[in-house]
């Protein structure tokens, strides 16, 4: 959609084909989880008692990192809290060099719906690889 509409130049084109030929070695394999799918700062308040609780969510079953990944892109939270998920769920080591990539995707949707910075975020993104 975001070549179709213009918002992307067609030269990534090249990008996006050499990105998908090497998604076997970049990413982790992983079983699917079921993860809240919108994970970032403005998804989560806290209760009457002082309990954090997520809220919004889009889930669906996919790579347990893809979450993590996602908390990232608006700014993430506290250590603490990748530190409480790293001590039930340990990182396959590489990580911070795979989340760019999880990202991928929910970039192309803001692309598609707001452009700006998103675009040259995205076309970034796709030029690393």
């Amino acid at each position: 959609m975001a070549f179709g509409s213009g918002k992307m130049d067609q030269s990534l084109f090249a990008n996006w084909d050499r990105l998908a030929s090497k998604l076997d070695e970049l990413l982790a394999p992983a079983k699917p989880s079921l993860i809240h799918g919108d994970l970032w700062g403005g998804n989560y308040l806290f209760d009457s008692s002082g309990k954090a609780a997520l809220i919004d969510p889009a889930v669906y079953y996919g790579h347990p990192e893809m979450d993590l990944a996602f908390s990232k892109m608006f700014g993430g939270f506290s250590g603490d809290f990748y530190e409480g998920y790293e001590s039930v769920a340990p990182l396959e080591p590489g990580f911070s060099e795979r989340a760019p990539i999880y990202n991928l995707y929910p970039l192309l949707v803001h692309v598609n719906l707001f452009g700006g910075h998103y675009t040259s975020q995205a076309a970034q993104l796709l030029k690393k690889y």
